[in-house]
């Protein structure tokens, strides 16, 4: 774990409520796909925040955040990164990194949880090229689904990697997957032997997950996700 301070290059809306910070430190960043950063409000308060960017050269990060009055803990760290335009942020935390493998990738993704399947995707297009990989997003509306044009283009780029939105309760005009997302990728992996799994989304979802996929072949230590080092 590395703590520094970082300039806040830009805020932009993903959505009504989901913020794209882009900070720049002074130096090149350790971390690794998948892995979180805490944003350091003070000594005793230290707010954690998945990495949406991928480890390079660049000396970026990139947070997708979703904060509004109503979330003092999200909208607090806007608030200081607008007024002071800078963050203090200890990176490198985490062991649900991408992994090194020749097994198919399964991310699954619930609303905000995408900004941790956004870097954890782009590791493994970018370093295991010739890998398997499955992006599932679900949410509740298609406009939460803010950068699904972003993933769809990617697979034109990459035959190797499918992305499968999944809307709670769609349009009618929806024409993609409908329902909880774990029951949509259950539908399509019935045998869960030889995948890895990479979930991130609320704790209810992890734990949902975690009990469905087990007894369908999936061994624990191929099942990846920050929830799980408190969901036991």
């Amino acid at each position: 774990m590395t703590t520094i301070n970082t300039k806040v290059l830009s805020i932009k809306p993903l959505n009504s409520f989901v913020l794209k910070v882009m900070l720049e430190a002074p130096q090149a960043l350790n971390f690794k796909a998948g892995q979180y950063l805490h944003v350091v409000m003070s000594e005793q308060d230290k707010r954690p925040f998945s990495i949406a960017s991928i480890p390079n050269d660049d000396h970026l990060i990139e947070l997708h955040i979703g904060a509004t009055p109503e979330n003092p803990y999200a909208y607090e760290v806007i608030e200081l990164a607008r007024n002071h335009k800078e963050l203090t942020i200890e990176v490198g935390l985490g062991e649900a990194h991408l992994r090194e493998s020749e097994l198919p990738a399964v991310i699954i993704a619930g609303g905000t949880g995408y900004s941790y399947a956004k870097s954890v995707l782009l590791e493994c297009l970018s370093q295991q090229p010739n890998r398997q990989v499955f992006l599932y997003w679900g949410a509740k509306t298609e406009v939460d689904l803010y950068e699904a044009d972003l993933l769809a283009k990617l697979t034109t780029m990459h035959e190797q990697y499918r992305f499968i939105p999944v809307l709670e309760s769609p349009q009618i005009s929806w024409q993609g997957e409908a329902g909880l997302v774990h029951e949509v990728v259950m539908q399509a992996f019935p045998s869960m032997q030889n995948i890895q799994v990479y979930v991130a989304g609320r704790f209810e979802m992890a734990a949902a997950i975690k009990e469905a996929f087990l007894p369908l072949g999936l061994a624990e230590e191929n099942l990846f996700g920050d929830a799980f080092a408190f969901l036991k």
